[in-house]
């Protein structure tokens, strides 16, 4: 038993169990069923975020919902083990996360149940398997179904919500919904950012974007190349080194690594709560500031690679080149060739709606920054401008007024929303603030599409709580 470990309980959910007690029964779902139409919501996204929508909406009354992930089963709890390679998680341990307004179904109740009030104390940062083992427990804890191995292919509008195409296990199949939420991990924002100077010049086998998935112990003896400095680049390295490569070479283009965590000067309340009402030109700025600092990665991701002797860092060393050299990777770098097996990409993401195959389709549709707002040419910036111009509940919006109506029931929640709403959505900080927006929207939405059958419901008929002749021996006239 781990030394922070407390003896076995009967029952370490019983403080769960109790909240869900107080709380009382789930509500009925109140949203009238609609010929066609298979589902009032849909999910794209068995992770962190798309579980904690699905048991949201489910609390909010409104029922029908489907969740799909792409992952075989749920054993991966989305990124966190597989691509997520951080020994501790980069957030804030006392965050909140999927369990919203419900302490007893937080990270902190659950780690405590099974490890005591002076272990969480120890903590610095949520370790990452620990907060995989959490997220797969809350799954499973509120019963939330996922379809796992299912990817959605396409979109189309019909009358009344979307036809979508998905691909299972069964095959091809088409369903039908009201109400989309793509609550798919930063990949989801558009692509991955692998530099042109790989693509063009080397084979798919000699690289790969953190994104994907790494066999690192064939990586054991070998000269490997991180090109990024960010967080992942570092995790990167640091896994390839604890795995035996030779000898890493990271490469950042700047000539000092990142430091300047400038998203934190906006995350007091009035910033974090009120973001979305800043004026575009502000939340411009903001975004722009992030971009010229640099993502910043954690200070233990740094000393976890450089606390190894064959690790070697390069500064102000963008790569110039590529080529292969019989078996050998070889870069042009300052002028100089560096010789290696293997490249790594920790180059970040592009936030590019046209890129996604399941957005293919109505991209040309999606209104984008660059098409809400154009900023003082001093703060042009390309990257900035790609991503999608979300609405208040994070929903699509048409870039031609009236030509697409049907985005506004589209709601985004991965990081594209980062302009839009100053976080990469759908991370843990984004939690508290965005996903109780989102279904709120979706709950004014779908009630008012049928306000009809609604106005019916309300107007109808209701039983006397009780007879007249309860107080009927108590009636007398007024004395005159």
């Amino acid at each position: 038993m781990p030394a922070h470990a407390l003896p076995e309980t009967p029952d370490p959910d019983a403080a769960a169990r109790r909240a869900l007690r107080l709380i009382g029964p789930d509500p009925a779902n109140w949203v009238p069923d609609r010929p066609g139409i298979d589902h009032n919501v849909f999910i794209v996204g068995g992770g962190q975020t798309g579980c904690a929508l699905a048991y949201a909406l489910r609390r909010a009354g409104i029922g029908k919902v489907a969740v799909i992930d792409a992952a075989a089963d749920g054993a991966g709890s989305g990124i966190w083990r597989d691509t997520a390679r951080m020994h501790l998680l980069r957030t804030p341990k006392a965050l909140v996360g999927p369990e919203l307004g419900l302490p007893d179904l937080g990270f902190r109740a659950w780690y405590e149940a099974r490890h005591g009030e002076a272990a969480y104390a120890a903590l610095d940062r949520i370790p990452r398997p620990d907060w995989a083992a959490y997220l797969a427990w809350f799954r499973a804890f509120l019963a939330i179904p996922v379809r796992y191995g299912t990817r959605l292919l396409g979109i189309a509008p019909r009358a009344g919500g979307f036809t979508l195409r998905l691909a299972g296990p069964r095959g091809i199949a088409h369903e039908t919904a009201r109400k989309i939420i793509l609550a798919t991990g930063f990949a989801g924002a558009g692509r991955p950012l692998v530099p042109e100077v790989l693509t063009r010049a080397l084979p798919a086998t000699r690289y790969a974007h953190t994104d994907a998935p790494i066999d690192f112990t064939a990586l054991r003896g070998k000269v490997v190349a991180v090109i990024g400095a960010a967080a992942s680049a570092f995790d990167a390295a640091g896994v390839a080194l604890e795995q035996g490569a030779a000898r890493v070479h990271l490469f950042a283009r700047r000539a000092e690594i990142a430091a300047l965590p400038v998203t934190r000067a906006r995350g007091y309340p009035g910033a974090y709560d009120n973001y979305f009402d800043l004026p575009d030109a502000l939340r411009w700025r903001l975004a722009l500031r992030f971009r010229q600092a640099g993502s910043t990665p954690t200070a233990d991701a740094i000393e976890r690679a450089v606390a190894h002797a064959n690790f070697q860092l390069h500064l102000a060393a963008p790569w110039e080149a590529a080529r292969m050299e019989g078996e050998h990777v070889v870069a042009r770098v300052g002028g100089q060739d560096v010789r290696c097996d293997f490249v790594i990409a920790g180059t970040g993401y592009a936030a590019e709606p046209a890129a996604r195959e399941e957005l293919a389709a109505i991209a040309p549709h999606i209104r984008l920054w660059r098409d809400a707002y154009t900023p003082p040419e001093q703060e042009a910036d390309a990257a900035l401008g790609a991503h999608p111009y979300l609405g208040a509940g994070h929903e699509y919006l048409e870039k031609t007024q009236g030509a697409a109506p049907w985005l506004g029931d589209i709601h985004v929640q991965n990081p594209s929303g980062f302009v839009s709403f100053g976080l990469p959505t759908g991370d843990v900080p984004s939690m508290k603030r965005d996903l109780p927006a989102i279904v709120a929207r979706i709950s004014r939405d779908l009630f008012l599409a049928d306000l009809a059958a609604h106005e019916r419901r309300m107007q109808a008929a209701v039983a006397p709580d009780f007879p007249a002749d309860l107080y009927a021996p108590a009636v007398r006239p007024v004395a005159g």
